[in-house]
């Protein structure tokens, strides 16, 4: 199944993408696609509805975050081989972990950039969703924890996160920088994480041209080592690393600037296009 949830920012309703790629409405069904739909259980029963009987939706509008109650938003650094050599550093001997504060967003919301940013860039990455709690996984059953995956843009402050001391953090959770969408395909339509072609544009130009086959530490084995740390609960969002072509590992460097269009896909699971502003409080929540 593909997941969706569409329509203006707090008046999101859920539905279902077609083999067509049409949007139907759920909402006759259920109100909302919660993180407490999101086991085995709760996406069979969605399965189970006759998706031809329900009605198309002709203009969906915005794509808000297809599931409602994301809790923890956990990345991964430098998690693909070729982006660490990009960036000059070693593949780290474990993952190296850290979280985006801010509120995630629609597939298509703007971002805008930070008050003062000069060095605002992109990252195109593999979501992974939670769909039951998981605490001290094992590797060989890590992959039942999984609901589904999406794609996300780990949109970054380089020089917050690198040049002003401490943890990543701060350059990674600014307002806007977590793109979540369209959809969340579940576990069972896509045959293997590991083998999924990622692309990034900006102004139509392909920076980012790779594939989840280059990642370090799979799918399965974040989901194992991340739970012995954290319990992982319902909606809790992995987003696992990205490969090279980040703007950053330009010579020169390549940044966004106000008026910059990204478009961030990954095969099977859609595509997004953000805007990029320059901040404005009128443009946040």
């Amino acid at each position: 199944m593909k997941l969706v949830r569409f329509g203006a920012v707090g008046h999101e309703k859920p539905g279902l993408v077609d083999a067509q790629g049409q949007v139907r409405d759920l909402s006759g069904v259920v109100s909302d696609i919660t993180a407490d739909m999101l086991s085995d259980a709760g996406l069979a029963k969605l399965k189970g509805v006759d998706i031809n009987s329900l009605p198309v939706v002709q203009n969906p509008g915005r794509y808000g975050v297809p599931f409602a109650g994301l809790g923890k938003f956990i990345c991964v650094g430098l998690n693909y081989s070729d982006h660490a050599a990009e960036t000059g550093q070693e593949v780290p001997a474990e993952p190296v972990l850290f979280n985006k504060w801010s509120k995630p967003t629609g597939a298509n919301d703007n971002v805008v950039m930070p008050k003062n940013s000069v060095k605002t860039d992109w990252e195109v990455e593999l979501g992974v969703v939670i769909g039951k709690k998981a605490r001290y996984v094992s590797l060989e059953e890590a992959m039942e924890y999984v609901a589904g995956y999406c794609v996300v843009n780990d949109v970054s402050e380089r020089e917050y996160q690198v040049e002003r001391c401490g943890t990543w953090d701060k350059g990674k959770g600014c307002d806007t920088f977590g793109p979540v969408g369209p959809w969340l395909v579940t576990r069972d339509e896509v045959a293997d994480p590991q083998n999924l072609k990622m692309w990034l544009d900006v102004n139509g130009k392909r920076y980012q041209d790779g594939s989840t086959a280059t990642m370090v530490y799979n799918v399965a084995f974040l989901v194992h080592y991340i739970s012995q740390f954290t319990t992982l609960y319902p909606g809790d969002l992995i987003s696992t690393g990205t490969p090279p072509g980040v703007g950053m590992g330009q010579t020169p460097h390549v940044y966004l600037k106000a008026g910059d269009v990204m478009n961030v896909g990954i095969e099977g699971l859609g595509e997004q296009r953000q805007e990029v502003h320059a901040w404005s409080a009128d443009l946040l929540d």
